[in-house]
């Protein structure tokens, strides 16, 4: 079979910023996490996971991220190359971000406030590098996008049922819920829009690629890849 040589160098040309967005993403959220001010709803399921299982921190965003994005596709929507590998690597980085020790909870209110800030800001760009090159979003909007095809609801109503029902889960699993966990709620969605726009990466006009979509156009010679 042949291969679109052009658009395999292409979209291996865009590992770098999809890496370095797993890894801001990763490095964000342990930075909320050691805030110890309360974690962002989906972080509050995995440490509420952790707390009755042997599973990494890592590997219980794995297992969740695998979860989801198997119910998005049971919902008709297929997953990208990049929604697959954040499934993976995001949680393999935050593994290795706790068992380098780099990070402790400050001592002070306001160095804990300031690591949860700086947190929420890495996140924002994590979550730009590895979006702005249009090989899929997270398993977490893969799912939103899935359930607004079902429903027609808006997206604020289903991004916020999702992340109640994750909350509410984690917190019933005794995960970290705190001033941070609202603040990071509020906050995370605009720390992401001021990156896109500095980046001048436009979300709304952005046309992903799903892994059915990457496969023939790098095994098509009639086809280019668009960015």
């Amino acid at each position: 079979m042949a291969l679109n040589k052009k658009a395999l160098k292409e979209i291996l040309g865009k590992m770098p910023y999809l890496f370095l967005g797993y890894i801001l993403f990763a490095l964000g959220t342990q930075l909320i996490v050691h805030s110890d001010l309360g974690a962002s709803p989906w972080v509050v399921l995995y440490i509420g996971i952790v707390n009755y299982t042997p599973l990494s921190l890592g590997q219980a965003s794995q297992i969740c991220g695998f979860a989801v994005l198997f119910i998005a596709y049971i919902l008709d929507t297929v997953p990208g190359l990049g929604s697959v590998f954040s499934m993976i690597f995001i949680g393999i980085f935050m593994d290795i971000i706790d068992v380098l020790g780099i990070l402790t909870v400050p001592q002070s209110l306001s160095g804990r406030f300031a690591l949860l800030i700086l947190g929420i800001i890495t996140v924002g760009w994590g979550t730009c590098f590895y979006i702005k090159e249009n090989l899929g979003t997270g398993p977490r909007d893969a799912l939103m996008v899935a359930l607004l095809r079902k429903t027609n609801k808006p997206i604020w109503f289903i991004r916020a049922l999702i992340e109640a029902a994750v909350l509410f889960i984690g917190y019933l699993l005794k995960g970290p819920v705190g001033i941070g966990t609202l603040i990071t709620a509020g906050t995370l969605g605009f720390s992401v829009q001021s990156a896109f726009k500095i980046a001048g990466y436009n979300a709304k006009k952005a046309k992903h690629l799903d892994l059915i979509e990457l496969a023939n156009l790098i095994t098509c010679k009639n086809k280019e890849f668009n960015d």
